[in-house]
């Protein structure tokens, strides 16, 4: 047995030891004389699953903060016209070592990555290199279809890296070019992502009548999303992932969270951009609480928020059978969580995960078996050094 987490107290409520060997969950109980070549005493802190970040322009770290006041065409004319082009491979290396590392430390343990930096082989490369240093979960979304040997390459991976296909869609584009790239995804297996709206202009209709939705294609937003739109999103088993900070602060509209659950839909969370928004899913958990709870009128509980952050977020990006649960067969990708030893056992424990946990409450973070935080440092990345490094590129 490669690790055990003794003595902690699940998520869902009850007490319990996680066992781990080669990466993945092996059992799930109370095994007192349990032994491993590494055991973390976990009483008082909470486990969960690791949180799942299912869209963030990952390289953008470097921006955080530059743009609390954009909309987003400044967003789409400054950043994406002007910051990121300038980008070389060794930029685009330190950019995403140090995203990695302010989402590890925030307890983020899978992220994907619409990787607006993928323009050349090289610059690829040097993603791929960052993520293998960083040791996060990463599915890295390939933003250059046009480069389809560079593209076939990602759709090789396999493991704790892998990749996907993120494309522009028809609001920045053609329609057949659209097609030709959801089609092209299709064919090497790879997800396919893409910003989408609903409402008047929306796709969606014309998505589905060509046979184009389904677990293949994973939407990001969708603002405006109408009730008939998003039963076509549930039927066809299509990925939806809100980020509901940035829409908001953006002016995209209002979250379609809420929406797509009337539809039978479980959408995940995203993080998206940090120049208005930090890299936290803690605090999209409350904000989609609260929106929820008020575009409804009803007071659904706290903790069936949660999954938005874990379970639903890894089913939306093509994950579910990996990451998401504290279940035996699962990789295991884990966090112990502080501040909350003084709660009885029981359900309440994800409530009060989703009302008031923060970043700094997050002590172990635990990738593919692997501790990369420790007693709420990160043990192989040195998050100051990266921020310096990155503020004098």
């Amino acid at each position: 047995m490669d690790l055990v987490i003794s003595g902690g107290r699940l998520v869902s409520g009850e007490r319990a030891d996680v066992l781990v060997d080669d990466g993945r969950i092996v059992a799930v109980g109370v095994f007192p004389a349990a032994g491993a070549d590494e055991v973390i005493d976990a009483a008082g802190l909470v486990v969960a699953p690791g949180l799942v970040d299912g869209h963030q322009h990952v390289a953008q770290a470097p921006l955080r903060g530059i743009g609390a006041d954009m909309t987003l065409a400044d967003y789409l004319a400054t950043v994406l016209g002007r910051l990121l082009p300038a980008y070389g491979p060794d930029d685009a290396h330190h950019a995403t070592l140090l995203g990695a590392a302010e989402a590890l430390n925030a307890g983020i343990t899978t992220v994907l990555d619409f990787g607006n930096v993928t323009r050349t082989p090289e610059h690829t490369d040097a993603v791929l290199a960052a993520y293998q240093t960083a040791g996060i979960r990463a599915v890295i979304g390939h933003n250059n279809p046009a480069d389809e040997a560079d593209v076939r390459r990602l759709a090789g991976l396999r493991g704790r890296v892998t990749g996907a296909l993120a494309i522009n869609g028809p609001g920045f584009g053609d329609w057949a070019g659209t097609v030709g790239e959801i089609e092209l995804g299709r064919d090497l297996g790879l997800l396919v992502t893409m910003h989408a709206g609903g409402g008047p202009g929306s796709p969606l209709r014309r998505l589905y009548d060509e046979g184009l939705l389904g677990p293949h294609l994973h939407l990001v937003h969708v603002n405006g999303l109408t009730g008939e739109e998003a039963k076509l999103l549930a039927g066809t088993g299509t990925g939806v992932t809100v980020t509901p900070l940035v829409e908001a602060t953006m002016g995209h509209g209002v979250s379609a969270y809420s929406t797509f659950a009337a539809a039978g839909g479980r959408a995940g969370l995203g993080t998206d951009v940090v120049v208005n928004a930090p890299v936290d899913l803690f605090e999209p958990l409350r904000d989609t609480l609260r929106s929820h709870r008020l575009t409804t009128g009803v007071m659904h509980p706290a903790a069936g928020i949660l999954t938005a952050a874990t379970a639903d977020s890894a089913a939306a990006i093509g994950l579910a059978d990996r990451v998401g649960t504290v279940t035996p067969g699962r990789r295991a990708d884990l966090i112990l969580i502080d501040g909350l030893a003084h709660l009885p056992d029981g359900p309440g424990l994800a409530g009060a995960v989703v009302a008031t946990v923060g970043p700094g409450d997050v002590r172990t973070v635990i990738v593919d078996g692997r501790i990369v935080k420790r007693d709420g440092e990160l043990a192989d990345l040195d998050l100051r050094r990266l921020r310096r490094t990155a503020g004098r590129r």
